[in-house]
C-alpha cells in the first residue's frame, strides 16, 4: 500500500474557478444539500477488488434515508486517479466523494479543492490515529476523514536466523543487531542480513524521529528544515550504520521492488510495509520457495529504547469544494466509516482509521505486530511546500548520498535542508 505524493505539481491550473468556490460548511454545505439526486464516488480498485460488499452496504444505509438517491461509482488505480482528478475538478463535473492517498491530500488541500468538514458529525473521530488526523487537517481545518491505515514492520527468515543461532524475535536494538551481526558473520558479506533499500526515505525517516528529531518544525507560521539537528543528525548516523554493515545490495535503490528483491533469497530481514513480506512469499516471487512458511513479523525495535515510531500510510475520503452534494457526501463517508465498515475493513486485514478498534487487534495473535506497530507513528510536515520538497527527492537524494559515502552525515544534511528551506513555505 505505497502512498506517495503525486499531485505536487499540475494542481495550480486546475484551481482557476475552484478558488471561488470556497466552502465554509461543516460536514456539508448548503449549495449541497441533502436533497440532491445523484452522488458520485470514486474509489481506488482496492474498494472494488477487495471489499465491495463494503461499498454496496454504505449505499444502502445512506438510500434508506433518502429514497430514490442514484449513488454512481467511478474505480481507479493508483497512478491513474490523480491525472484524472485534476482534469475534472477544472470542470462543473467533480465527483462528491474521492479517495485519496494520506500522502497526497496535502496539496490539494493548499490549493482548496476540498471542502472543510466537521470531525464531530464522523464516527470515532475523536480517535483517529495520529498519522492520519494530520493528514486532513491543514491551517486548523479538517478536509477528510481518514478511511484505513497501513503501517510497518519488520520480517525476517525463520529458517536463516535459526542457522544463525537466533531462536526467537528481538525485543530491543540491541538485541536486533547482535542477531543481524550473527547472521551476517554466517553468510558472508555477499547476502544482506538486512535488506535496506538506501533511497527508502520511510525508513530513512523513522530512524530521524526515532532519536527526537524530524524533517522540519513549524515556528510562528513557517516552517524550517530540521534535519541537520543533533537530534536528527543522531538518527541519520544509525541510519548509515545499518546501511554500512548489513545491506549489500545496490546502494542507489529505492524500495518500490523490495518485496521483489526480498523473495530472491539473499537477504535475512526487512523494514517495509506490512503486506510486503507476503507478497514477497507469493510463488510468483518467492525464488526461494521457502519464505511462505518460514516468514515472521514484529515491532520493530528503535535505537531510542521504545518501538521505531513508522511512517503511517493508508487512504482518506475527501469532498471535492465543487461538489454540488456535499451533505450527501458526509453522510456517505460516515457510512462508509463508521462502525460496521471499519469492522468490515479489518476483516479484510487492513488496520482502522482509530485507535479504539486498534486496540481491539491487539488481542489477536494474527494481528498483535501491525497494530502495536502501528501506535508509534509519524506524518510528513503539512506544509504548504512540501509537495515540492518529495517531487524533488530532496530525502532521497540525501540518504543515498549518505549511503554510498558520496557525502557525509553532516554535508547530506546540510544541503538537504537548503533545499526544504527553498520550498517549504511556498504555495
Amino acid at each position: 500500500m505505497k502512498r506517495k505524493l503525486a499531485a505536487a505539481i499540475g494542481v495550480a491550473g486546475m484551481m482557476v474557478s475552484i478558488a471561488a468556490c470556497g466552502s465554509d460548511n461543516g460536514g456539508g454545505s448548503d449549495k449541497g444539500g441533502a436533497d440532491a439526486k445523484e452522488l458520485t464516488v470514486w474509489l481506488t480498485v482496492d474498494a472494488q477488488n477487495n471489499w465491495p460488499e463494503l461499498v454496496k452496504a454504505a449505499d444502502a444505509a445512506v438510500v434508506k434515508n433518502h429514497p430514490g438517491l442514484k449513488i454512481k461509482h467511478e474505480y481507479y488505480g493508483w497512478p491513474d486517479k490523480n491525472t484524472k482528478l485534476d482534469a475534472v475538478l477544472a470542470t462543473d463535473k467533480a465527483p462528491d466523494v474521492v479517495e485519496m492517498g494520506n500522502s497526497e491530500m496535502l496539496s490539494y488541500m493548499v490549493k482548496g479543492a476540498f471542502a472543510p468538514v466537521d470531525p464531530a458529525k464522523f464516527d470515532n473521530s475523536s480517535a483517529w490515529l495520529d498519522g492520519l488526523r494530520t493528514s486532513v487537517t491543514y491551517e486548523g481545518k479538517t478536509y477528510g476523514v481518514p478511511y484505513y491505515a497501513g503501517g510497518r514492520v519488520a520480517t525476517w527468515r525463520k529458517d536463516v536466523m535459526a542457522a544463525a543461532g537466533v531462536k526467537s524475535v528481538p525485543k530491543t536494538y540491541q538485541e536486533l543487531t547482535a542477531d543481524l551481526d550473527k547472521v551476517q558473520k554466517k553468510q558472508g558479506d555477499k547476502f544482506s542480513a538486512w535488506y535496506q533499500p538506501t533511497r527508502d526515505w520511510y525508513a530513512g525517516m523513522s530512524f530521524v524521529y526515532d532519536a527526537g528529531g524530524s524533517i522540519a518544525k513549524e515556528e510562528g507560521g513557517q516552517w524550517k528544515a530540521n534535519l541537520s539537528s543533533p537530534e536528527s543528525l543522531k538518527g541519520l548516523n544509525e541510519f548509515k550504520n545499518v546501511i554500512g554493515k548489513y545491506m549489500h545490495g545496490d546502494k542507489t535503490k529505492d524500495e518500490s521492488d523490495r518485496y521483489i528483491v526480498y523473495g530472491q533469497g539473499k537477504s535475512a530481514m526487512m523494514f517495509a510495509a506490512a503486506w510486503e513480506g507476503g507478497t514477497a512469499a507469493d510463488p510468483k516471487n518467492d525464488k526461494t520457495g521457502k519464505l511462505k512458511d518460514n516468514l515472521e513479523n514484529f515491532v520493530m525495535p528503535g535505537p531510542s529504547g521504545k518501538n521505531m515510531p513508522v511512517f503511517l500510510g493508508g487512504s482518506d475520503l475527501a469532498v471535492p469544494v465543487k461538489s454540488r452534494a456535499q451533505a450527501l457526501a458526509a453522510e456517505w463517508i460516515n457510512a462508509f466509516t463508521g462502525p460496521s465498515g471499519q469492522k468490515g475493513l479489518m476483516a479484510k486485514g487492513n488496520l482502522p482509521n482509530n485507535k479504539t478498534d486498534l486496540a481491539t487487534l491487539k488481542n489477536d495473535p494474527a494481528t498483535v505486530v501491525p497494530a502495536t506497530a502501528a501506535e508509534s507513528n509519524w506524518f510528513v510536515p503539512m506544509a504548504p511546500g512540501w509537495g515540492q520538497v518529495e517531487k524533488a527527492q530532496v530525502l532521497q537524494t540525501m540518504l543515498q548520498n549518505i549511503g554510498t559515502g558520496k557525502k557525509s552525515v553532516e554535508a547530506a544534511a546540510k544541503e538537504a535542508d537548503a533545499a526544504i528551506d527553498k520550498v517549504i513555505n511556498t504555495k
